[in-house]
């Protein structure tokens, strides 16, 4: 109880007070025209109230993130809620904060093209490659499980490929009708909801006198059912995403940076809707391991269910809130993701449409856009929905370090206090580089040298890093 009630406190505080200076190293200017003033369209340019955007934002990167991957966080014991606090704080407060800033002051722009304006031409056609894969990707993850949760409440009367197929029609209208027709009005509910039966969860474990996991010296062991091929680094970084650093949020971004009316309100949007999915994770890692009795518990349950983290959520919520929580379970694992799912397919289409400079206000246009990234969507729904969910893992990660080295080029351009980026950008290096080489699903070589190999290169980038600003300095 003390550690999870210490671990809120450093997240709400860090919430305040970090959040204040990252307002001041940015330089937020309530004054400043944002792009909606500018370039509204009645499509994607469209102002939103505060709150609506900000359970939009909420929504629309958290999905199953916050929930999946602390329940299969957990497994590793509390030495997660390290993690989920430390790493929500200084690394995705941080990545998602700056990088919603740097949308606005560069016209709502997407990812890629503000990664090419600070790290060059070559950078932002791989990105725009990269980061358009990767949203198709995440919106394949989300089409296949929800599609498969539902059939198997329908008792396969319908059949999956059925439910794919309706998951997609949904997918592309969420992706072609103007952001406040269906997403500005539905999401703002399934938001709420997600807050809510996470709050429900807790209140259901404190009513229920289940002990909760305290932190101590010996929660630095590896608690995992299998520790030699999932070390804490870095499998536990890359399991838990959305509740501590993920570059998918950078994606989502300039979705509500086009919407926001005053500079002042990034801070609640950007930097609030990360907290808050970073006490969602806190919630759901500290519930899964009290709910089962204790780490081992939890890691014995989910070898018999095959680490099956929607069996987990579905357990745990229909046994703590009874008949509401048959429906709370069916939002996580169902409603959840493909509303995530829906704003990555989005997210392409403006990415696209951004690389082409082609006008998304003619509905055809938007069509002819969206239609080959629905294609390419239906092809991937037919791999293995692991291996899918892997790889998109490791490309999520991949993504938040590639965002957070641009923040601190910029941050350095602008002459300011680029540490602030520099230190998550340098652990995120090596967690990326160390998984891609010893993880099943990488090159699968020894730990040790995998690690080592990984230190190495975000080492020589911060080398790289300290040349160019010194020159840069000389030149100027």
């Amino acid at each position: 109880m003390i550690t999870f009630l210490i671990s809120l406190a450093i997240l709400v505080g860090g919430y305040f007070v970090y959040g204040a200076i990252l307002e001041r190293v940015f330089g937020t200017d309530p004054s400043r025209e944002t792009p909606v003033k500018r370039l509204k369209d009645g499509v994607d340019y469209v102002e939103l109230p505060l709150w609506r955007i900000f359970l939009i934002q909420f929504l629309n990167i958290a999905g199953l993130g916050p929930i999946f991957g602390a329940v299969a966080g957990a497994m590793w014991g509390p030495v997660a809620f390290l993690w989920i606090v430390f790493g929500c704080i200084f690394g995705g407060m941080v990545h998602d904060y700056i990088a919603g800033m740097l949308s606005m002051r560069h016209d709502g722009k997407s990812i890629p093209e503000i990664v090419g304006q600070y790290l060059g031409v070559g950078t932002k056609q791989f990105m725009r490659g990269f980061t358009v894969l990767l949203m198709i990707v995440v919106g394949a993850v989300f089409v296949k499980g929800p599609a498969g949760i539902l059939n198997s409440i329908s008792n396969d009367e319908m059949g999956i490929t059925f439910w794919m197929a309706a998951v997609f029609i949904y997918y592309i209208l969420a992706t072609m009708l103007p952001i406040d027709k269906l997403i500005g009005n539905v999401y703002p509910i399934f938001g709420f909801a997600l807050l809510f039966m996470a709050v429900g969860i807790l209140g259901g474990i404190f009513a229920g006198g289940f002990t909760l996991p305290e932190f101590s010296m010996s929660s630095f062991t590896n608690s995992h059912n299998n520790p030699d091929s999932f070390p804490i680094f870095p499998m536990m970084f890359v399991s838990i995403a959305c509740g501590a650093i993920s570059g998918f949020h950078s994606t989502q971004s300039p979705l509500m940076a086009r919407c926001i009316k005053n500079e002042k309100h990034g801070k609640r949007i950007f930097a609030g809707a990360m907290v808050a999915e970073g006490i969602v994770a806190l919630i759901w890692a500290a519930a899964a391991m009290a709910f089962f009795g204790g780490t081992e518990e939890l890691n014995s349950a989910m070898a018999v269910h095959k680490n099956d983290a929607a069996w987990a959520v579905n357990h745990i919520s229909n046994t703590l809130l009874g008949s509401a929580g048959a429906v709370l379970a069916l939002l996580g694992v169902v409603a959840a993701p493909i509303t995530s799912g829906d704003t990555a397919f989005r997210s392409a289409r403006l990415i696209v449409a951004d690389f082409l400079n082609y006008n998304q206000k003619p509905i055809k246009n938007r069509l002819l856009v969206t239609i080959p990234l629905f294609v390419v969507g239906f092809i991937l729904v037919q791999l293995d929905f692991g291996i899918i969910w892997r790889y998109m893992s490791w490309a999520n990660q991949s993504l938040a370090m590639i965002v957070l080295w641009t923040i601190t080029v910029y941050l350095a351009m602008e002459k300011k206090f680029y540490w602030i980026t520099l230190v998550p950008a340098i652990l995120m290096t090596a967690v990326c580089i160390s998984y891609l080489l010893t993880a099943p699903e990488g090159f699968s070589i020894s730990s040790y040298i995998g690690n080592a190999i990984g230190v190495g290169v975000a080492v020589l980038l911060v080398l790289v890093f300290m040349v160019w600003k010194y020159r840069k300095m000389e030149i100027r």
